[in-house]
Protein backbone atom coordinates (compact mmCIF):
# COMPACT_ATOMS: atom_id res chain seq x y z
CA UNK A 1 0.00 0.00 0.00
CA UNK A 2 3.08 2.43 1.03
CA UNK A 3 4.33 1.47 -2.76
CA UNK A 4 1.33 2.93 -3.93
CA UNK A 5 0.52 5.88 -2.03
CA UNK A 6 4.49 6.81 -2.87
CA UNK A 7 3.33 6.38 -6.38
CA UNK A 8 0.56 8.37 -6.24
CA UNK A 9 2.24 10.94 -4.51
CA UNK A 10 5.02 11.13 -7.38
CA UNK A 11 2.57 11.18 -10.38
CA UNK A 12 1.12 14.30 -8.30
CA UNK A 13 4.12 16.44 -8.40
CA UNK A 14 4.63 15.88 -12.37
CA UNK A 15 1.01 16.32 -12.67
CA UNK A 16 1.73 20.01 -10.96
CA UNK A 17 4.98 20.24 -12.62
CA UNK A 18 3.53 20.05 -15.85
CA UNK A 19 0.73 22.50 -15.09
CA UNK A 20 2.94 25.15 -13.92
CA UNK A 21 4.85 24.68 -17.10
CA UNK A 22 2.04 24.91 -19.09
CA UNK A 23 0.42 27.84 -17.75
CA UNK A 24 3.94 29.78 -17.68
CA UNK A 25 4.11 28.92 -21.90
CA UNK A 26 0.14 30.10 -22.16
CA UNK A 27 1.46 33.11 -20.28
CA UNK A 28 4.29 33.77 -22.54
CA UNK A 29 2.34 33.20 -25.69
CA UNK A 30 0.08 35.52 -24.87
CA UNK A 31 2.51 38.19 -24.11
CA UNK A 32 4.30 37.35 -27.56
CA UNK A 33 1.21 37.05 -29.67
CA UNK A 34 -1.28 39.53 -27.91
CA UNK A 35 -4.13 36.86 -28.11
CA UNK A 36 -4.46 33.26 -28.26
CA UNK A 37 -7.45 30.71 -28.93
CA UNK A 38 -8.41 27.88 -26.84
CA UNK A 39 -8.40 25.06 -29.62
CA UNK A 40 -4.70 25.98 -30.32
CA UNK A 41 -3.62 25.67 -27.26
CA UNK A 42 -5.33 22.24 -26.69
CA UNK A 43 -4.23 20.99 -29.76
CA UNK A 44 -0.28 22.35 -28.44
CA UNK A 45 0.05 20.94 -25.20
CA UNK A 46 -2.25 17.97 -26.04
CA UNK A 47 -4.92 18.55 -23.19
CA UNK A 48 -8.79 18.60 -23.67
CA UNK A 49 -10.35 22.48 -24.44
CA UNK A 50 -12.03 22.30 -20.91
CA UNK A 51 -8.67 22.00 -19.24
CA UNK A 52 -7.08 24.79 -21.73
CA UNK A 53 -10.55 26.89 -20.44
CA UNK A 54 -9.56 26.31 -16.49
CA UNK A 55 -5.82 27.20 -17.23
CA UNK A 56 -7.02 30.69 -18.93
CA UNK A 57 -9.53 31.33 -15.88
CA UNK A 58 -6.87 30.41 -13.30
CA UNK A 59 -4.06 32.64 -15.23
CA UNK A 60 -7.25 35.35 -15.53
CA UNK A 61 -8.09 35.18 -11.67
CA UNK A 62 -4.52 35.86 -10.87
CA UNK A 63 -4.57 39.26 -13.49
CA UNK A 64 -1.91 37.05 -16.01
CA UNK A 65 -4.18 37.68 -19.16
CA UNK A 66 -7.75 38.35 -19.70
CA UNK A 67 -10.08 36.06 -20.71
CA UNK A 68 -12.14 36.47 -24.18
CA UNK A 69 -14.67 34.43 -26.30
CA UNK A 70 -12.84 31.58 -26.99
CA UNK A 71 -9.40 32.58 -26.01
CA UNK A 72 -7.51 35.37 -24.22
CA UNK A 73 -5.73 38.35 -24.62
CA UNK A 74 -2.87 40.46 -23.42
CA UNK A 75 -3.85 42.72 -20.24
CA UNK A 76 -2.32 45.42 -22.15
CA UNK A 77 -4.17 44.46 -25.54
CA UNK A 78 -6.58 46.36 -27.35
CA UNK A 79 -8.96 48.28 -25.22
CA UNK A 80 -12.25 47.68 -27.20
CA UNK A 81 -11.49 44.25 -26.94
CA UNK A 82 -10.42 44.14 -23.43
CA UNK A 83 -13.72 46.28 -22.66
CA UNK A 84 -15.23 43.03 -24.12
CA UNK A 85 -13.51 40.75 -22.16
CA UNK A 86 -14.19 42.49 -19.05
CA UNK A 87 -18.07 42.79 -19.61
CA UNK A 88 -18.27 39.00 -20.31
CA UNK A 89 -16.15 38.24 -16.76
CA UNK A 90 -19.13 39.73 -14.88
CA UNK A 91 -21.70 38.12 -12.34
CA UNK A 92 -20.78 35.22 -14.91
CA UNK A 93 -22.95 32.28 -13.70
CA UNK A 94 -26.44 34.97 -13.19
CA UNK A 95 -25.76 35.56 -17.04
CA UNK A 96 -25.87 32.31 -17.71
CA UNK A 97 -28.75 31.36 -15.96
CA UNK A 98 -30.88 34.32 -17.23
CA UNK A 99 -29.38 33.59 -20.58
CA UNK A 100 -31.02 30.15 -20.34
CA UNK A 101 -34.42 31.40 -18.40
CA UNK A 102 -34.33 33.60 -21.60
CA UNK A 103 -33.66 31.23 -23.82
CA UNK A 104 -36.66 29.29 -22.91
CA UNK A 105 -38.99 31.67 -23.39
CA UNK A 106 -38.44 31.91 -27.43
CA UNK A 107 -40.67 29.80 -28.98
CA UNK A 108 -40.22 28.05 -32.64
CA UNK A 109 -41.62 30.40 -35.48
CA UNK A 110 -40.49 33.71 -32.62
CA UNK A 111 -38.58 36.43 -34.15
CA UNK A 112 -36.87 38.52 -31.47
CA UNK A 113 -34.20 41.21 -30.78
CA UNK A 114 -31.09 40.56 -29.01
CA UNK A 115 -28.98 43.52 -28.18
CA UNK A 116 -25.40 44.19 -27.84
CA UNK A 117 -25.12 43.54 -23.55
CA UNK A 118 -23.25 40.01 -22.49
CA UNK A 119 -26.29 38.72 -21.07
CA UNK A 120 -27.77 38.72 -24.72
CA UNK A 121 -24.88 36.84 -25.85
CA UNK A 122 -25.63 34.94 -22.87
CA UNK A 123 -29.02 33.97 -24.59
CA UNK A 124 -27.84 33.22 -27.93
CA UNK A 125 -26.06 30.60 -26.38
CA UNK A 126 -28.65 28.81 -25.12
CA UNK A 127 -30.13 29.02 -28.44
CA UNK A 128 -28.12 26.57 -30.07
CA UNK A 129 -30.48 23.84 -30.65
CA UNK A 130 -33.42 25.68 -31.37
CA UNK A 131 -35.19 25.48 -34.93
CA UNK A 132 -37.08 28.30 -37.16
CA UNK A 133 -36.42 31.42 -35.10
CA UNK A 134 -35.29 34.89 -36.12
CA UNK A 135 -32.44 36.53 -34.58
CA UNK A 136 -31.89 40.59 -34.83
CA UNK A 137 -29.45 42.14 -33.70
CA UNK A 138 -27.08 44.85 -33.87
CA UNK A 139 -23.95 42.79 -32.15
CA UNK A 140 -21.21 41.09 -33.90
CA UNK A 141 -20.59 38.92 -31.07
CA UNK A 142 -24.35 37.20 -31.18
CA UNK A 143 -23.60 36.51 -35.20
CA UNK A 144 -20.58 34.92 -33.86
CA UNK A 145 -22.23 33.06 -31.81
CA UNK A 146 -25.20 31.83 -34.16
CA UNK A 147 -23.00 30.76 -36.68
CA UNK A 148 -23.24 26.93 -36.00
CA UNK A 149 -26.92 27.12 -35.26
CA UNK A 150 -28.35 26.04 -38.07
CA UNK A 151 -32.01 26.54 -36.91
CA UNK A 152 -31.69 30.20 -36.48
CA UNK A 153 -31.43 32.52 -38.81
CA UNK A 154 -29.64 35.86 -38.24
CA UNK A 155 -30.19 39.30 -39.18
CA UNK A 156 -27.45 42.16 -38.99
CA UNK A 157 -29.10 45.35 -38.13
CA UNK A 158 -26.78 48.07 -39.69
CA UNK A 159 -24.93 51.02 -38.93
CA UNK A 160 -21.56 51.93 -37.63
CA UNK A 161 -19.27 49.58 -36.06
CA UNK A 162 -18.44 50.78 -32.24
CA UNK A 163 -15.49 48.73 -31.56
CA UNK A 164 -15.56 49.16 -27.60
CA UNK A 165 -19.03 47.06 -27.82
CA UNK A 166 -18.60 44.90 -30.83
CA UNK A 167 -21.73 46.31 -31.89
CA UNK A 168 -23.44 48.99 -34.66
CA UNK A 169 -25.11 51.76 -33.41
CA UNK A 170 -27.35 54.34 -36.30
CA UNK A 171 -29.57 52.04 -36.98
CA UNK A 172 -29.81 51.69 -40.72
CA UNK A 173 -31.97 49.90 -42.22
CA UNK A 174 -34.51 50.27 -39.30
CA UNK A 175 -37.73 50.47 -42.33
CA UNK A 176 -36.75 47.05 -43.02
CA UNK A 177 -36.55 45.77 -39.42
CA UNK A 178 -40.01 47.66 -39.22
CA UNK A 179 -41.55 44.96 -41.33
CA UNK A 180 -40.58 41.81 -39.45
CA UNK A 181 -42.83 40.96 -36.19
CA UNK A 182 -40.80 41.03 -33.29
CA UNK A 183 -42.38 38.68 -30.76
CA UNK A 184 -40.01 39.89 -27.86
CA UNK A 185 -36.57 42.41 -27.48
CA UNK A 186 -34.34 40.69 -25.05
CA UNK A 187 -32.58 44.19 -23.49
CA UNK A 188 -29.25 44.10 -21.41
CA UNK A 189 -29.10 47.81 -19.72
CA UNK A 190 -27.08 49.56 -17.46
CA UNK A 191 -29.29 50.17 -14.89
CA UNK A 192 -33.78 49.98 -14.08
CA UNK A 193 -35.06 52.62 -11.99
CA UNK A 194 -38.58 53.15 -11.28
CA UNK A 195 -38.84 56.42 -12.94
CA UNK A 196 -36.11 56.58 -15.59
CA UNK A 197 -36.39 52.74 -16.70
CA UNK A 198 -33.81 50.75 -19.00
CA UNK A 199 -30.81 53.19 -19.32
CA UNK A 200 -27.82 52.91 -21.03
CA UNK A 201 -24.41 54.33 -20.52
CA UNK A 202 -24.17 54.40 -24.02
CA UNK A 203 -26.51 57.22 -25.90
CA UNK A 204 -25.71 55.75 -29.09
CA UNK A 205 -26.52 52.57 -27.74
CA UNK A 206 -29.79 53.77 -26.46
CA UNK A 207 -30.69 55.11 -29.95
CA UNK A 208 -30.11 51.71 -31.70
CA UNK A 209 -32.04 50.10 -28.05
CA UNK A 210 -35.47 52.72 -28.57
CA UNK A 211 -36.86 52.46 -31.74
CA UNK A 212 -36.14 48.40 -31.67
CA UNK A 213 -38.13 48.54 -28.04
CA UNK A 214 -41.16 50.27 -29.26
CA UNK A 215 -41.15 47.43 -32.51
CA UNK A 216 -41.35 44.54 -29.56
CA UNK A 217 -44.38 42.56 -28.71
CA UNK A 218 -42.76 41.90 -25.25
CA UNK A 219 -39.74 44.04 -24.02
CA UNK A 220 -37.49 41.50 -21.95
CA UNK A 221 -35.50 43.11 -19.69
CA UNK A 222 -32.18 40.66 -19.14
CA UNK A 223 -30.51 42.35 -15.79
CA UNK A 224 -28.15 40.56 -12.77
CA UNK A 225 -28.53 41.90 -9.40
CA UNK A 226 -26.33 44.56 -9.87
CA UNK A 227 -28.53 46.77 -12.24
CA UNK A 228 -31.41 47.63 -10.07
CA UNK A 229 -31.46 51.12 -8.94
CA UNK A 230 -28.80 52.07 -11.37
CA UNK A 231 -29.22 55.12 -13.59
CA UNK A 232 -27.48 55.60 -16.83
CA UNK A 233 -27.13 58.73 -18.77
CA UNK A 234 -30.11 58.24 -21.89
CA UNK A 235 -33.21 55.65 -21.10
CA UNK A 236 -34.29 53.90 -23.89
CA UNK A 237 -37.48 52.27 -22.30
CA UNK A 238 -40.12 53.15 -19.30
CA UNK A 239 -41.34 50.48 -17.02
CA UNK A 240 -44.73 50.71 -18.50
CA UNK A 241 -42.99 49.23 -21.57
CA UNK A 242 -41.52 46.57 -19.86
CA UNK A 243 -43.53 43.09 -19.62
CA UNK A 244 -40.78 41.09 -18.24
CA UNK A 245 -37.72 41.48 -16.35
CA UNK A 246 -35.08 38.11 -15.55
CA UNK A 247 -32.70 38.86 -12.73
CA UNK A 248 -31.33 36.92 -10.13
CA UNK A 249 -31.92 35.60 -6.46
CA UNK A 250 -29.70 38.76 -5.35
CA UNK A 251 -32.45 41.24 -6.70
CA UNK A 252 -33.32 43.76 -4.12
CA UNK A 253 -36.66 42.73 -2.77
CA UNK A 254 -38.51 46.19 -2.31
CA UNK A 255 -37.62 47.11 -5.59
CA UNK A 256 -38.88 43.98 -7.25
CA UNK A 257 -41.88 44.65 -4.88
CA UNK A 258 -42.55 47.79 -6.21
CA UNK A 259 -41.74 46.74 -10.04
CA UNK A 260 -44.27 43.98 -9.89
CA UNK A 261 -46.73 46.50 -8.58
CA UNK A 262 -46.14 48.91 -11.45
CA UNK A 263 -47.46 44.79 -13.88
CA UNK A 264 -44.27 44.37 -14.81
CA UNK A 265 -43.38 40.32 -14.70
CA UNK A 266 -40.15 39.48 -12.43
CA UNK A 267 -38.72 36.20 -12.81
CA UNK A 268 -36.15 35.27 -10.40
CA UNK A 269 -33.79 32.89 -11.40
Amino acid sequence: MKVIEDNRKLTDAFDDLYLAERRRAIVELVQTQGRVAVAELSQRFGVSEVTIRADLQALAEQKLLVRTHGGAVRMDNDLGEMALALRRQRQVKEKSRIGQAGAERIEEGDAVFLDSSSTSLAIAHHLKRHRYVTVVTNSLEVVHELFDAPGVDVVLVGGVLQRETASFVGAHGLEEIARLNLQKGFFGAHGVDLLAGLTDVSPDEAAVKRPIAALCRQVIAVLDATKWGRVGVASFASLDQVSVIITDAGAPGEMVAAVRARGVEVAIV
